[in-house]
């Protein structure tokens, strides 16, 4: 491993090789508890760029995020997406006559619903003669359909488009095995009682072991969480770095949380039970607490633990893209432009979690920004293996504390940045994910002016 990262670090660009180093830096977190003070508004260059539309986020909800098993596990998917989705209408008052298209991101896929978009679509109440598609590109499935929106809007194709994401890991598909599954089909085309017998006498009870659904990277048969053991030893990233970390996340979530900052979260009522209003995965704890458990992966001498690690979450969200003229002669207030993105891929095996450190300096090199020009940083935290500036970094938690729905994260990480952005006084927001098959994703959020 350490031979790989010498090669990479040769081998990139001279603001990827530092970018590099800053954002693999040991995590020493404990006096960074609490979150930076507001930073005072800048005055910078606007990202605009002529002859091209500006593209803004007007508002942007998520249900609550809840770990898996709990009170969404007798749902749907697409029940969950459509409670983003009203909770967006319900928020934003938009007719839904004006939305041109909807576009959802999802990862495991409901298999009776595998255009959960759609489905969620038409359960809010939108007109069945508005266009819906679902994406999936892993955890950056929600990202992949802000900016198909985008794209939409830039091309002049739409004026107006809803993005979102949705997971729901409290029934995950879990199907027969193969061999079951070809007796099944074979039976079904069987035409004699006789072709019927003859398939039965081949049954063997082996048949009856299910397919749960892949936790492992298909290329490489490796989990993302071994793969992050991996990766924090190579960087020496210590188990304390890595509780410590996490613990922060925990600690800003929660203060967040009780100052009522997470006004994305929208309440819902679930069928049968009670309204849910917060996220429910948040649980600050101690140092001496996390260090009680044994690693999850690399046994007995990993780092990665459940303390330290995302969990199973359910959850949607959903945000309103519009074209700034389009947000503004409705009479809308945007909250912040969408600005520059990229998309990176690199070797699955040993840059799995890589994505946000490659596409970071690229997204900045294209926007023309350098790291200090940032206010605001949202990252995807899978794992605690490493971070940017944490005086700016996920100052009111993250996926370790908030949750994880993998196709939901990227709209909640872009409205963090776009709602800190705002409460904090700063001007340039970076949001930036890693997702399977080591990919990534980074995008500029701007402030939209008061």
């Amino acid at each position: 491993m350490t031979s790989i990262l010498t090669y990479t670090l040769k081998n990139l660009p001279s603001t990827s090789k530092w970018a590099l180093r800053f954002s693999l830096r040991p995590l020493s977190c404990s006096s960074q508890l609490r979150a930076a003070p507001a930073a005072q508004t800048k005055s910078k260059k606007t990202l605009a760029k002529p002859n091209i539309r500006n593209i803004v986020v007007v508002e942007g909800v998520r249900i609550p995020f809840l770990q898996s098993g709990t009170s969404y596990k007798e749902l749907m998917p697409h029940d969950l997406a459509r409670a983003a989705l009203l909770g967006l209408l319900h928020r934003t008052s938009v007719p839904k006559d004006v939305v041109d298209y909807i576009i959802f991101g999802t990862v495991i896929q409901e298999v009776k619903t595998s255009n959960v978009a759609r489905e969620a679509a038409l359960g809010a109440g939108f007109s069945d003669k508005t266009p819906a598609h679902t994406v999936t590109m892993a955890c950056i499935s929600a990202n992949q359909a802000m900016t198909t929106g985008v794209g939409l809007i830039a091309s002049g194709q739409c004026d107006v488009v809803v993005a979102g994401g949705v997971e729901l890991m409290s029934d995950v598909p879990i199907r027969h095995s193969r061999k079951m599954r070809k007796m099944l089909l074979d039976l079904n085309k069987a035409k004699t009682l006789g072709q019927r017998l003859s398939l039965i006498s081949k049954f063997r009870l082996n048949f009856l072991s299910p397919e749960l659904p892949a936790v492992a990277e298909f290329s490489t048969s490796e989990t993302m969480g071994h793969s992050a053991d991996r990766l924090a030893a190579a960087f020496a990233v210590s188990r304390l770095d890595q509780d410590e970390y996490a613990l922060r996340s925990h600690s800003l979530a929660k203060k967040a949380q009780d100052e009522g900052l997470l006004s994305d979260v929208v309440p819902f009522k679930v069928p049968g039970k009670d309204t849910v209003t917060k996220d429910n995965g948040i649980r600050p704890s101690s140092l001496e607490q996390m260090a009680k458990l044994k690693p999850a992966f690399i046994k007995p001498y990993g780092t990665v633990t459940a303390a330290n690690s995302s969990f199973l979450t359910d959850g949607a969200s959903a945000m309103l893209i519009m074209a700034e003229e389009k947000a503004l002669a409705m009479g809308y207030k945007p909250k912040a432009y969408l600005r520059d993105f990229v998309y990176v891929s690199q070797d699955p095996k040993d840059q799995l979690l890589l994505g946000p450190t490659y596409a970071t300096p690229k997204v900045l090199e294209r926007a023309g920004l350098t790291m200090t020009d940032i206010d605001a940083f949202e990252f995807h935290e899978a794992f605690s293996v490493g971070s940017p500036p944490l005086e700016k970094f996920n100052n009111w938690g993250g996926s370790l504390s908030l949750g994880h729905p993998f196709g939901a994260t990227g709209c909640r990480l872009v409205m963090a940045a776009a709602n800190r952005l705002r409460k904090e006084g700063g001007q340039y927001g970076l949001v930036a994910a890693c997702a399977a098959g080591g990919q990534g994703h980074a995008m500029i959020v701007e402030a939209y002016p008061k």
